[in-house]
């Protein structure tokens, strides 16, 4: 098989492959001309589990591919998607869940050069990542791998990953496209979703990143979406992808996804991962020959297929450099910037390396920081809390994390420990074993034998303090009783030095919750929807999806979206906007002021929402639609300038297959997370066109009287 160390041969070879401008798509068209109609076939599906299939005969060398975003999983030998085998030695770096808490697009972008990078030093042209797939349940049990509840994060976070990763020559391939929201099913299950939310909520991050980013590739879904496989949907990968959003690059299957190999080049997929088999390029030349494709529809599958090699090869940098020890530094310093402060009460964080602390936690030892799967790292080494403990910190088990019963004993030992020390410090959350591709979560609980826990520390130490590995929300029963809580996420390799940086004070916690923590699963949106009945899940809460829903509810909830502490304080003030009225066309520049009010150095996540008018259709009671991180000093003041354009004010009208922003006074919100709003300006908007109205022969006369058009 050619690869990349062959580039040099190759381009001398064959320069009509290698070539850049204008001439690259005549010149791909006449390299397809030279193809049989099996060799097309066969480029359509991958040579191996990795590779694309390299034609020899034409010099048309293959390229690899490799799962992340959270670290390189390069497979040299034996092969699988699900993480089983093992992989080269790498550098796992916080979970998308945790990078979208930094709300910090720069630090989501400089993730993808490192990572991009990596895979330029060890020959990969395609990064499988990231995820774009809203969190529609807290249930799914792939969260970890993915951004948001809400699309706008997911989006610019999606974007800035991309960006980052591609800039180092590297493509990158966005997933699961789209509605692949659990792993119940995930195969075959059909996911029924209207045309407004589908566009609104669950394509929205697609169509920010394949627009703001442009990726070399897309990964279609398993599942259905309304009834056909996303490997066969042609309004997906060619109506909406292609046409509707100027989509130019590949579109790859997920691993084992294809059901019928003719009837997806036709709705517009182009390459079938993984390789090994024929039965998909005999399906292609049985249809060919049939006449239900053409071989027009198979040369544009293979051109996108060769443009993906073409980019790769040209792209390659044979002498980047894997600098692990350099690598595992920025993991850490990522970690810290994702990490959630929840609760403080009187400020017992930071710790102070003078006081006796109590480490308690199977986690100190075996750390909980990456997910379990198709992105699982074969870490070089790994940071543990039991290493990086200070003069003045001891560490007992207090648990077994294979298990959910409480071991008397352990528990004894760490009751006892907390009870002698200034502070506790408990390290819980998730086992692997609770979360992973494949299985969906059936509870929002942790292990009972880590509640028992906290429960009796807290009950002889008042100044306990609760540090989370988790990859989506949990429960806690515990909360009134603890003194500080703080969410790592599932924080890489740098974990446990990361969190000694961050308890005691030498960083300081800036992220905001990406997704909202209810107080019980029976609050979440599609709690009676998920994962739905025989194969079928009807996302019936519609556009109400996370805080849209719970704020429109005005539902208690454990803690909000965008919600996080500091270990300072930020006041906002001085808002404005350049006008008060607004078109189509036309920009709104807000402005306000942020100054660090407290003692210590800190960033802040600042939030802007916009509160639309009541209408023909219910919307949520607010939506995000930009965000700033900003770091100052005490004392320091920022200027934050944010602009909004009419589709920032938008819905997804069905009645025009398209966004439509009607007139009406809309709220600009700018605050530190959606229940936590500081300041206000109302604008208003006049649209152009006219919302069509339907009418029947059952149409009362308010309805047509209503009618702005009569």
């Amino acid at each position: 098989m050619l690869s990349l160390t062959k580039i040099t041969a190759i381009r001398k070879k064959y320069p009509a492959l290698l070539l850049n401008g204008r001439n690259t798509m005549v010149n791909l068209n006449e390299l397809i001309q030279q193809l049989t109609l099996e060799e097309k076939a066969e480029l359509l599906t991958g040579g191996d589990f990795w590779h694309t299939r390299a034609i020899e005969r034409l010099e048309i060398p293959a390229i690899m591919m490799s799962d992340g975003p959270s670290g390189l999983r390069k497979q040299e030998k034996e092969s699988d998607h699900l993480g089983i085998y093992g992989s080269t030695p790498a550098v796992c770096f916080p979970s998308s869940a945790a990078v979208a808490a930094s709300f910090d697009t720069a630090l989501a972008q400089k993730l993808g050069c490192v990572v991009g990078n990596e895979c330029q030093a060890e020959g990969v042209a395609l990064l499988l990542g990231p995820g774009l797939n809203i969190k529609r349940s807290p249930l799914c049990g792939r969260n970890f791998e993915y951004y948001s509840e809400d699309p706008v994060l997911a989006g610019q976070m999606g974007a800035a990953m991309v960006e980052g990763v591609q800039s180092t020559g590297t493509g990158s391939c966005i997933k699961h496209f789209a509605a692949n929201n659990q792993e119940t099913d995930r195969m075959v299950g059909d996911s029924v979703v209207d045309e407004r939310t589908l566009h609104e909520i669950y394509l929205a991050p697609f169509e920010a990143v394949v627009k703001e980013a442009r990726p070399q590739a897309v990964m279609c879904a398993y599942n259905k979406v309304n009834g056909t496989f996303c490997s066969e949907n042609g309004t997906l990968l060619t109506d909406i992808l292609r046409s509707a959003w100027g989509y130019q690059g590949m579109v790859v299957t997920d691993w084992g996804a294809v059901k019928n190999r003719a009837v997806g080049v036709r709705a517009g997929l182009d390459l079938e991962m993984p390789g090994g088999s024929r039965r998909g390029i005999q399906q292609v030349l049985d249809a060919v020959a049939a006449g239900t494709l053409t071989e027009a529809e198979v040369d544009r599958a293979v051109y996108n297929v060769l443009k993906l090699v073409q980019t790769g090869i040209e792209n390659h940098h044979p002498d980047a450099v894997f600098d692990r020890a350099a690598d595992h530094d920025f993991a850490r310093h990522i970690a810290e910037e994702c990490a959630v402060l929840l609760k403080n009460k009187d400020s017992v964080l930071p710790l102070t390396e003078e006081s006796s602390v109590a480490l308690i936690g199977d986690f100190a030892a075996a750390p909980r920081y990456q997910g379990g799967g198709s992105s699982h790292v074969n870490s070089a080494y790994i940071s543990r809390a039991v290493d990086c403990m200070p003069k003045g910190m001891s560490w007992t088990r207090g648990y077994d994390q294979g298990s959910d019963t409480s071991d008397r004993t352990l528990l004894e030992e760490a009751v006892a420990a907390a009870r002698k020390a200034d502070a506790a410090v408990i390290l819980a959350g998730l086992p692997e074993r609770y979360e992973s591709e494949g299985v969906d979560r059936t509870t929002l609980e942790m292990p009972a034998n880590q509640n028992e826990l906290i429960e009796a520390v807290s009950d002889v130490q008042p100044n306990t303090i609760v540090v989370l590995y988790n990859g989506a929300p949990i429960t806690m029963p515990w909360l009134d009783k603890v003194a500080a809580v703080l969410e790592m996420y599932l924080p890489g390799d740098g974990v446990g030095a990361a969190t000694m940086d961050l308890l005691y004070g030498k960083a300081n916690p800036s992220g905001k919750l990406p997704e909202t923590f209810p107080q019980k699963l029976a609050h979440t949106p599609s709690w009676f929807n998920f994962p739905g009945e025989n194969g079928i899940t009807e996302y019936r809460e519609g556009v109400f999806v996370g805080y849209r829903y719970y704020d429109a509810k005005e539902m208690d909830v454990l803690f909000p979206f965008g919600y996080g502490l500091s270990y300072t304080s930020f006041a906002y003030s001085n808002m404005t906007v350049d006008r008060s009225r607004m078109g189509e066309g036309e920009t709104l520049r807000v402005q306000l002021t942020v100054i660090n009010t407290g003692k210590l150095p800190g960033k802040e996540v600042v939030q802007l929402y916009v509160a639309p008018p009541a209408g023909m259709r219910r919307r949520p009671v607010r939506e995000l639609k930009s965000f700033a991180k900003v770091a100052l000093q005490p004392g320091e003041r920022r200027e934050i300038t944010f602009e909004l354009n009419a589709r920032d004010l938008a819905y997804y009208e069905p009645l025009l297959h398209d966004f439509y922003t009607p007139t009406g006074c809309y709220e600009i919100e700018v605050g530190a997370s959606s229940r936590d709003i500081r300041l206000r300006k109302e604008v208003s908007f006049t649209a152009e066109r006219p919302l069509p109205r339907m009418f029947t022969e059952y149409s009362t006369l308010a309805d047509v009287v209503s009618d702005p058009k009569d």
